[in-house]
């Protein structure tokens, strides 16, 4: 009973209540649902940049346990249908915002995106670390280069 639930318990968490299942971009679509609900948090919260790097941070542990025990009991590396890493990542990349209107979450999820597809060094690197560590600290690398790229953006007064 108790492996069942652990099991399922990884299986929601590691695709993001389902959001993993996308027939079409299962990754785009765990970013999509990162991003509803930091705005959702954001709107109706009042969270500011600062709390999804909290967020992320708190997820981090929870995430790697999910994507490993998915990935094993999948009997695959990196599952596409495992997207909590891209909503840590993308948690990540929102937290260098100087604040938070339109344009930046667009830029925050373009931004996150091309550097979680691109996989520039180290984000391929952290990918080759074993496990659920190497599922999520790719995109966690990827959170924070677009996070930085927001960051320089916001001390330019580019938004």
């Amino acid at each position: 009973m108790a492996n069942s639930a652990k099991s399922w318990t990884a299986k929601l968490v590691a695709t993001c209540f389902g959001l993993g299942y996308s027939p079409f971009a299962p990754g785009t679509a765990g970013s999509l649902g990162a991003l509803a609900l930091a705005w959702v948090l954001a709107r109706f919260w009042g969270w500011q940049p600062v709390h999804f790097a909290l967020l992320a941070s708190v997820m981090f542990l929870p995430a790697v346990w999910a994507a490993q025990s998915f990935a094993r009991a999948s009997g695959m590396h990196d599952p596409g249908a495992i997207v909590v890493d891209e909503a840590v990542g993308q948690w990540i990349a929102l937290s260098g915002a100087a604040s938070l209107t339109w344009q930046v979450w667009l830029a925050a999820f373009v931004l996150f995106r091309i550097f979680d597809i691109w996989k520039p060094q180290p984000v391929r690197r952290a990918e080759s670390l074993p496990g659920g560590w190497g599922i999520v600290a790719d995109d966690v690398v990827a959170g924070l280069y677009a996070a930085l790229v927001l960051f320089l953006a916001g001390c330019f007064n580019l938004y």
